[in-house]
């Protein structure tokens, strides 16, 4: 279980390195927003997504209950801004020059990925003692 955990922790910690240039550019250039609502709302989910993280992977590196109660919060902004859990592996058709066809599948391998993970953490969640879980 707690192999899992900073497994998990690890995943978080790999998204926020991916995702600290993004993160920057959004913060140094916010004027520049699309007017789009939906453009606005993803900026507005990333940024505070992005400090949940170091918070999930702190959480569950040292295996505490803040760690699994921040993942749960984080699930589906996760899925709306699209920060998934093994979303590195979209990185692979560009490094390895395969075609963009690989990208959509590795794309829907992350989407079912992020929900083996929301399975998994739960099982781990419940799986600890009752005074733990509450």
């Amino acid at each position: 279980m707690k192999n899992t955990t900073k497994f998990f922790a690890l995943l978080d910690v790999i998204s926020i390195v991916l995702l600290a240039r993004q993160f920057w550019q959004i913060l140094t250039h916010l004027n520049e927003i699309p007017d789009q609502i939906l453009s606005q709302a993803k900026v507005i989910l990333l940024l505070p997504l992005f400090v949940s993280l170091f918070i999930s992977a702190i959480g569950l590196a040292l295996f505490k209950k803040f760690g699994f109660i921040t993942y749960y919060i984080q699930f589906p902004f996760r899925l709306v801004v699209w920060v998934f859990s093994i979303g590195f592996i979209t990185y692979l058709p560009e490094v390895l020059n395969l075609g963009d066809r690989w990208f959509d599948i590795l794309f829907r391998v992350c989407f079912i990925g992020e929900f083996f993970r929301l399975y998994f953490t739960i099982r781990i969640h419940r799986a600890l003692p009752e005074g733990y879980r509450a």
